[in-house]
């Protein structure tokens, strides 16, 4: 049986000790010799959805069964130690099984995001250099156009057609068994600031993940045996796949995965699911917010939801209506151990989310890799330990050892995000390093203005962005699509109209924030890219490097921005 124990202090946690496991599989089928007959993984009643709509429930010892078939498919056509295997198939239960097999093989697992376009999914599969990829039959038309501008040409299995159809591979495999240090998952960061990069994942840093999550305790306390798992992520990113699932996993616990988040859905899921716990963005405080108040909201079950990036004027309302805590955390795709503020001082409605705790240093730091002092924003840099600074880390970026070095320069993972440790070492976010725009010297934070803006009742979505200034070095765009009920799409606007609407926005930041951090652009969208988690891809609103100040639609604000501003019109 999974070695779990209770650990008190002022917290009571679950300790796992992974040490006992080589590799998933190892950890994979003692969890089922322990909780055969409880469940797994659980795909909720949905009748619109294109697959279970009468919904699914696997226990331990029924994932096993299809687990061991699906491996003995992939391992009579020889694969193994050195292959990866593209996983084409969103949040459908096939995903997880198959991750499973491969990995009880030793084979890397490299997920694709289907909402890429052929040109984002040949890079990916050119870059991860993949044996073969499993498809769904609905990504036919996508995959096939990726395949057809890529040098790198491995075999399409439709997952339907799985064991009548799958080829050996071209090379042979490695002629060793899998181990901790094997790559179990190559996942692609969003790309929010730039081309993805390939994370390489072992089974130790997945199941470490895992273990990690299930021994924070405190409001996350995590109970054997007992907890279902709500998760509305994409299984192709690094929460619903390693996070939140080895978490349950090693615990005896379910994970239910859904398709995706659907606001008007979410507590007929949740509620018929039976859910304890669910994960959460940010994005999605505010849609269930605005929906109307439903007996659903008040018959679930959760105990706590996980996640981050709630919105610090939502979070006590959130919390007040809905009757459980947001427990925020920080994690990224290179260390998803995650921070938490999962006990008292949480500190709600500020952006806090964790303190340095045993297993993972933490400094702040400027651009020289200087300590700042307490409450002045810095780099959060981060290690296991001085003697170990990278266990349970990732192995590194996928044929980039440069970049990895780079990252991880003085022995210190550099995260890239800016924020402030307060005199009791509780961190608080205030963005990513390359999201501040500088302003006549002073940093304005993309992040702040964006939840300002978001805050507005005709704003949708909104990205800051940087744009060149000849005097004050940089300036602040706002690019912003509106709410569904605005009276005309964007295109029908007249000048005056979308004048009159960026004024309005602008008023609305200046009224909130000091009278630098406004816009001065502004840009009415149709809509703004985002990845499959919701996160904006600012990197691709405007292509081809084009100036938007130059822009026939871009509204010039500049003038208003004054530390003094007369409104009255005289």
């Amino acid at each position: 049986m999974p070695v779990l124990t209770r650990h008190s202090t002022q917290i009571e946690t679950i300790l796992i000790d992974i040490d006992r496991y080589s590799t998933i599989g190892d950890a994979f089928f003692e969890a089922v010799r322990s909780y055969g007959s409880s469940a797994l993984l659980a795909v909720p009643k949905n009748p619109s959805r294109l697959y279970l709509a009468d919904g699914l429930e696997l226990t331990y010892a029924q994932a096993a069964e299809q687990v061991q078939y699906v491996a003995s498919i992939y391992a009579q056509a020889g694969y193994g130690v050195g292959h990866r295997i593209g996983l084409s198939l969103e949040n459908q239960p096939e995903h997880i099984l198959h991750k499973l097999a491969l990995n009880s093989l030793g084979v890397c697992c490299v997920p694709l995001n289907p909402d890429y376009r052929p040109q984002e999914l040949a890079y990916v599969i050119a870059h991860s250099r993949v044996d073969a990829i499993i498809v769904l039959r609905a990504h036919r038309e996508n995959m096939l156009s990726a395949i057809a501008m890529n040098p790198v040409q491995p075999a399409i299995v439709w997952v339907d057609a799985f064991a009548q159809d799958l080829s050996p591979p071209k090379n042979p495999k490695e002629r060793v068994l899998p181990s901790s240090d094997t790559p179990a998952s190559i996942l692609y960061t969003s790309g929010t600031t730039g081309r993805p990069k390939g994370c390489v994942l072992s089974h130790r840093y997945e199941l470490a993940a895992g273990a990690w999550y299930a021994k924070i305790g405190g409001l996350a306390d995590i109970r054997e045996n007992q907890e279902r798992l709500f998760n509305p992520l994409p299984l192709y990113h690094v929460n619903a796949s390693v996070l939140s699932f080895y978490c349950m996993l090693l615990t005896g616990n379910c994970q239910i995965q859904t398709d995706r988040f659907q606001p008007t859905r979410w507590w007929e899921e949740v509620v018929t699911s039976r859910a304890t716990i669910v994960h959460y963005l940010g994005v999605i405080v505010p849609m269930l917010l605005n929906q109307p108040t439903s007996p659903k909201e008040k018959q679930h079950h959760i105990r706590f939801g996980f996640g981050a990036g709630v919105e610090p004027t939502l979070h006590q309302t959130f919390e007040d209506r809905f009757g459980f805590p947001l427990v925020e955390i920080w994690g990224m795709t290179e260390m998803v151990r995650t921070l938490a503020v999962s006990s008292a001082p949480r500190q709600v409605g500020s952006r806090a989310f964790g303190k340095q705790t045993l297993g993972l240093d933490v400094r702040v730091a400027d651009r020289n890799d200087q300590d700042v002092p307490d409450n002045s924003p810095g780099q959060m840099l981060i290690r296991y330990s001085e003697l170990e600074p990278r266990k349970d880390f990732f192995s590194g970026y996928l044929d980039d050892p440069q970049t990895t070095e780079t990252a991880w320069h003085g022995g210190w993972f550099h995260t890239g995000d800016i924020v402030t440790r307060d005199a009791d070492g509780m961190l608080h976010f205030v963005d990513r390093d390359k999201h501040l725009i500088r302003r006549s010297g002073e940093n304005i934070s993309a992040a702040e203005v964006e939840a300002t803006l978001q805050t507005h009742p005709l704003v949708k979505t909104v990205a800051i962005l940087a744009v060149p200034d000849e005097v004050r070095e940089q300036e602040v765009l706002a690019c912003v699509s509106l709410n569904e009920y605005t009276s005309a799409s964007v295109s029908d606007l007249s000048v005056l109209e979308r004048q009159q609407i960026a004024t309005s926005l602008f008023d609305h930041c200046y009224a909130r924030l000091a009278y630098y951090k406004a816009p001065g652009w502004l840009l009415l969208v149709d809509s703004i890219p985002t990845t499959g988690t919701q996160k904006i891809q600012k990197h691709m609103i405007f292509a081809n490097a084009i100036d938007p100040r130059t822009l026939r639609e871009i509204c010039d604000l500049r003038a208003l921005k004054k530390r003094v501003r007369n409104t009255s019109g005289t």
